[in-house]
């Protein structure tokens, strides 16, 4: 994001990511510290896109996690973003169960094999948000589309790894994307984007 966060965009630090967690999973705790480094600003803005208030809690439930098993990782740097934040989802699902939210139902999928472009100017346009207003913005989208914004602007990840974060297919995932982006782009150019009231952020659909 632009104001307020920090954050190169998440491919960039790619290959220094990966050497980080190779020593990391060698016993190197400062590389460890690196790898939360690069990774921790994304994860928890995707968190908290999912939980809100509770994201602090949920994100160092899946740094836990991410430590215990980080030897059974294979991978490269986008890989392991892909991995830290498919943990994440999960701790938030289960958080998101504790809390005994009622889930959402989930929209009509559709899946779509092209789909033109525009995504590049809703997101030059929320990197001049602070983090906190372009996640309120996010929040105010259908979970579908809120998780794939996330996923794919917040954590950086690409289209492929995005749906197997959400164990959906790639189309699917696309098409959720490229609404959720749209959508945004409307709002942030009808000047919507600038005085976005908080919603609570919505339950994400139980999956088993």
């Amino acid at each position: 994001m632009g104001r307020g966060g920090e954050q190169r965009r998440p491919q960039a630090y790619d290959a220094e990511l990966g050497i980080a967690v190779e020593r990391a999973q060698q016993g190197d705790e400062e590389a460890f510290a690196t790898a939360y480094r690069l990774v921790h600003p994304g994860l928890l803005g995707y968190v908290r896109g999912l939980v809100g208030e509770d994201a602090e809690d949920v994100a160092s439930e899946a740094w836990l996690e991410i430590a215990r098993d980080l030897s059974r990782f294979r991978g490269d740097g986008a890989g392991f973003r892909g991995w830290t934040a498919t943990i994440a989802r999960h701790r938030a699902l289960d958080h998101l169960r504790r809390q005994k939210r009622r889930p959402r139902q989930a929209l009509l999928e559709q899946d779509v094999l092209e789909l033109p472009g525009g995504e590049d100017t809703a997101v030059a346009a929320l990197e001049t948000l602070s983090t906190e207003r372009a996640l309120e913005l996010i929040r105010t989208l259908p979970t579908e589309q809120a998780e794939a914004v996330l996923l794919r602007v917040v954590v950086g990840l690409d289209g492929p790894a995005t749906a197997r974060v959400l164990g959906k297919r790639a189309g699917s995932v696309r098409t959720a994307a490229y609404r959720g982006l749209k959508r945004l782009a409307e709002q942030l150019a009808s000047g919507h984007g600038g005085n976005v009231t908080s919603t609570p952020p919505r339950a994400l659909k139980d999956e088993t």
